[in-house]
């Protein structure tokens, strides 16, 4: 299976509500005010958020007018067109330095450790060498989790003991990859709530060590958010990215959620594009997040009940 096919598969509870009202208003209404308040009642409900629901229908309606449409189902590619473009831009991985740093933060739950071992394995097969550090310190089960996860993308790993100080951890990893030439380090962190000052003063530290360790470096710092949660993983991420800088997201457990409209309003709320997507349990079901194809398969119908 295609990793589209399995975008399609994992959308499936978005798309039994999402894709089902809004076949029923393309397919049942003249464009008119009764259409453009309907189309925004159906984004809203899908956890594309208000704010972002009023700027897709106000953009559809200069389109529409602008177009001189009439045609309900270009009305509908209009609107694919204008999910797209709020999507797109900044989704690829900075990369560009020998080593480039990733730091991956996120809440307890979320999806982080397993996240970073997959995108471990998704750039091992894009034949960059990668180097994992385990600085999520307060959990000794955090620890052997990333270490199962190193061992199944066959990549090694910087650890050190239960309690440690995490931002030595990081230092001991950087260190370690300028020696072995690695391409990539990914950074694991303890499950930060929003709320915790002290926690956010960790992870202050630890940026502090990447700037001083990495100096020119590439450096991302991800967060993982879980889409299940809908509207509150993007409350969260406000916070977050108030104490962090973020310079992406990744969203995983699309698979488990009809909330995945959540992921049209991430880029415009936040200012932050989306890195990955995760739609699935597997090694390889987290993938780049490409808008175009999030659009297509978001939007296409299943046949005969199956997906296509």
């Amino acid at each position: 299976m295609s990793f589209f096919q399995k975008l399609k598969a994992g959308l499936s509870k978005t798309k039994e509500g999402m894709l089902k009202n809004l076949d029923g208003l393309f397919g049942g209404h003249k464009i008119e005010e009764e259409f453009y308040e309907e189309l925004e009642e159906i984004l809203i409900m899908s956890d594309v958020g208000a704010s972002v629901s009023d700027k897709i229908v106000s953009q559809l309606r200069a389109k529409v007018k602008e177009t001189g449409c009439r045609d309900t189902d270009e009305a509908k590619e209009l609107l694919k067109e204008i999910i797209v473009r709020l999507m797109q831009g900044g989704e690829e991985l900075n990369l560009s330095t020998q080593p480039s740093v990733i730091l991956v933060i996120g809440v307890n739950g979320v999806g982080k450790t397993t996240t970073i071992g997959k995108m471990a394995h998704d750039l091992t097969q894009k034949g960059k060498k990668v180097l994992l550090g385990a600085a999520d310190t307060f959990r000794a089960a955090a620890i052997d989790q990333l270490q199962i996860w190193a061992d199944r993308a066959g990549v090694d790993m910087v650890k050190h003991t239960e309690g440690a100080d995490p931002a030595a951890v990081v230092f001991d990893t950087i260190t370690a990859g300028k020696a072995r030439h690695a391409d990539v380090i990914i950074c694991d962190t303890a499950g930060r709530l929003h709320n915790k000052k002290n926690l956010m003063d960790e992870l202050s530290k630890i940026t502090r060590v990447i700037g001083r360790e990495a100096p020119g470096c590439a450096t991302e710092f991800l967060l993982v958010l879980d889409a299940t949660t809908g509207q509150n993983a993007l409350n969260q991420a406000k916070e977050f990215k108030n104490a962090a800088g973020l310079t992406g997201i990744v969203l995983t457990k699309l698979d488990g959620t009809a909330r995945g409209g959540v992921v049209i309003a991430i880029k415009e709320e936040l200012g932050v594009p989306i890195k990955y997507i995760g739609v699935g349990e597997g090694i390889d079901d987290l993938q780049p997040f490409n808008a175009q194809e999030f659009v297509d398969a978001l939007f296409e119908k299943d046949q005969g009940g199956v997906e296509a």
